[in-house]
């Protein structure tokens, strides 16, 4: 049997994505192909200097690509609601949602809102983000959101005593409680989105290990050159390339009739690489009580509450 490649991504024509971090490794994949398959697609970037010169990019792959760009800094919410707004002002409806950018073992900095920036952007930064745009995918026929997580979730704990890092922080270990309140906030979405009535489906996925610009961000921002050429060998080694990462993304956004609450990684050894299929995640993953809790610290944190009652009603 053939594995599931971009050929297998059904028409997505009269589609309209939102892909987060677009201008750049897995997300720029991910936005391109489903331009490439008939979506019209919102590069949502930080640098608008680089989101246009990626929609360049998408356009020379497919002439008739609908490609537009805006900006979206996740680490700060301001620009999180500034994006939110602008969007629902040009926009109607949302089919697809994205999660997909994020930064990894960087040295402790925050936000502008003072969140770890680990968990600020990954993470509250996507929630609130999904919040503010569930109003614009609930009228559709199909909505759906993808967040993009890590096989990093399993060394991930919620540590809902210092989530900030404020006492205590190591650069993996934060980056790793951002990749499990991913997958927290992606199931607990799927079951209040389903206990609402809302057919919206909500799916995670994870790249394996993709060579992307994610490796070199922290040992550059930190000055260790050493550990950022050394990250540079590795990827060239071990990591499969970009638009292989890309295949998990673009499974979990396009598959037709994939469950709610799926998570889909490479089928290679270690779920390293390979081509996508659903996978296994932790047990942590999948504990309710933690994901309702972390749903309302996320709430509290960002201000940003889910009236999923209203919305339904709305629909």
């Amino acid at each position: 049997m053939a594995k599931w490649s971009t050929s297998d991504i059904r028409d997505q024509s009269g589609r309209l994505a939102v892909v987060t971090g677009a201008n750049s490794g897995i997300g720029f994949v991910a936005a391109r192909e489903l331009a490439r398959a008939g979506a019209r697609v919102v590069l949502a970037v930080r640098d608008t200097g680089r989101g246009e010169d990626a929609a360049r990019k998408v356009r020379s792959a497919a002439s008739t690509a609908e490609v537009e760009v805006m900006e979206l800094d996740l680490a700060d919410l301001f620009s999180v609601r500034s994006f939110a707004t602008a969007f629902g002002e040009a926009h109607d409806g949302l089919d697809l949602l994205v999660n997909n950018a994020g930064v990894m073992a960087l040295p402790h900095r925050t936000t502008s809102d003072g969140f770890e920036m680990q968990f600020g952007t990954n993470h509250l930064g996507h929630f609130a983000l999904t919040g503010l745009l569930l109003p614009r995918l609930s009228p559709r026929p199909d909505p759906r959101v993808v967040t993009v997580s890590s096989g990093a979730h399993k060394m991930g704990k919620i540590d809902f005593g210092d989530l900030q890092g404020e006492r205590s922080y190591k650069k993996w270990k934060a980056y790793g409680q951002s990749k499990l309140a991913n997958l927290l906030f992606a199931f607990e979405l799927a079951r209040r989105a389903s206990a609402a009535g809302l057919p919206l489906t909500s799916v995670a996925a994870h790249p394996g290990y993709a060579a992307t610009n994610l490796q070199a961000t922290g040992p550059r921002m930190a000055g260790r050159d050493f550990e950022e050429r050394l990250m540079g060998v590795i990827n060239r080694v071990v990591a499969q390339d970009e638009e292989h990462g890309a295949l998990p993304t673009l499974y979990a956004a396009t598959e037709p009739h994939l469950p709610s609450g799926s998570y889909i990684g490479p089928d290679g050894p270690l779920e390293m690489w390979g081509r996508p299929r659903l996978v296994g995640a932790s047990d942590r993953a999948w504990d309710e009580q933690t994901a309702r809790r972390l749903w309302e610290t996320s709430e509290e944190l960002t201000g940003v509450h889910y009236d999923f009652g209203a919305v339904a009603a709305g629909a």
